[in-house]
């Protein structure tokens, strides 16, 4: 497959998922705004997505209408939903001989349903959630049409090495911001909703309660998205799912390529699988969750360098 190809396919998928996930942080942080008796802020979210520091995040003056503004059709900010898609659908159409009709008229919809000027006002004098719950389901109906149209091959396998690499570092990204809000608010630590909505905004909250029976507790949260193998949004899970598919990638002319990088993405697997709550905690988690930040990058930057020949 030509590099320029690959690249495609991967960076459509980073950036499908990076929507999803914004979406869904979007959707449950907009909730707790209206939910909660305290002062509100949106600042996790900027910095998460938007890369915004505190005294930016403050310009927006915590008006949740103004941040979802920003956020989904904001022109001006270049990781909002309308660019990310935007980026999306030009890569697809890079590569539009190699995906299917299906999946190219889905992501098309998907485009101009954020194109769509009623979208801006929607957001603005209705309730955002319906307007957030229109856009989550055109990435699942895009989901759903990748996972029954789309070839098993070397196309789909950067698509799902994409998805869990963008995967695994929001959730990271998450845990970090959230637990870094901790060390400044210890009222926090024992604040059940705010547990619950980390929770949500990684769609883990169902699943949590299957498991534990306990009741909220940071360190059961912290277990979960790091380390549950079964839960499809962890850490762990994501990296595994990178292993998986860039295992499909082996061939007689990368043989050097493929040994570098599947040592590189083991030995990341392996400090996480080998990992546990109270070791993290003993080692701190900032420190432990910056590490393994770095090292997807580190895939990332890899796979640039050795297979879409720094495109």
């Amino acid at each position: 497959m030509l590099s320029r190809v690959a690249a495609s396919f991967y960076w459509l998928s980073r950036y499908i998922e990076r929507s999803d996930g914004l979406l869904r942080m979007l959707k449950i942080n907009y909730a707790s705004s209206q939910d909660t008796v305290q002062e509100f802020t949106w600042e996790p979210v900027m910095r998460i997505f938007a890369g915004l520091d505190a005294e930016e995040a403050d310009a927006l003056e915590n008006d949740s209408r103004a941040v979802l503004k920003y956020m989904v059709t904001g022109k001006s900010n270049s990781n909002s939903i309308l660019n990310i898609i935007t980026l999306a659908r030009e890569n697809a159409r890079g590569v539009q001989e190699h995906i299917t009709k299906d999946l190219w008229q889905c992501l098309n919809e998907y485009y101009h349903a954020v194109k769509d000027p009623r979208l801006d006002r929607a957001l603005q004098r209705e309730d955002p959630i319906g307007v957030l719950d229109v856009l989550i389901k055109q990435v699942m109906l895009y989901y759903g049409t990748v996972e029954i149209t789309m070839e098993r091959g070397e196309g789909r396998a950067f698509m799902n090495i994409g998805k869990y690499l963008e995967r695994a570092i929001q959730s990271v990204d998450i845990l970090d911001t959230k637990f870094s809000s901790i060390s400044e608010n210890p009222d926090l630590l024992t604040d059940t909703t705010y547990w619950k909505h980390l929770l949500l905004s990684l769609g883990g909250y169902e699943l949590y309660l299957k498991t534990y029976r306990e009741g909220f507790e940071s360190e059961n949260v912290l277990e979960q998205v790091v380390l549950n193998v079964d839960f499809p949004r962890s850490v762990i899970y994501s990296v595994n799912n990178i292993q998986r598919y860039f295992d499909r990638l082996k061939n007689e002319s990368n043989v050097d390529d493929y040994r570098e990088m599947s040592f590189q993405i083991g030995r990341l697997q392996s400090r996480i699988k080998y990992s546990s709550v109270k070791s993290i905690k003993a080692e701190g988690l900032h420190l432990f969750l910056t590490q393994i930040r770095s090292e997807l990058y580190s895939i990332g930057n890899s796979l640039n360098q050795h297979y879409f020949a720094n495109s």
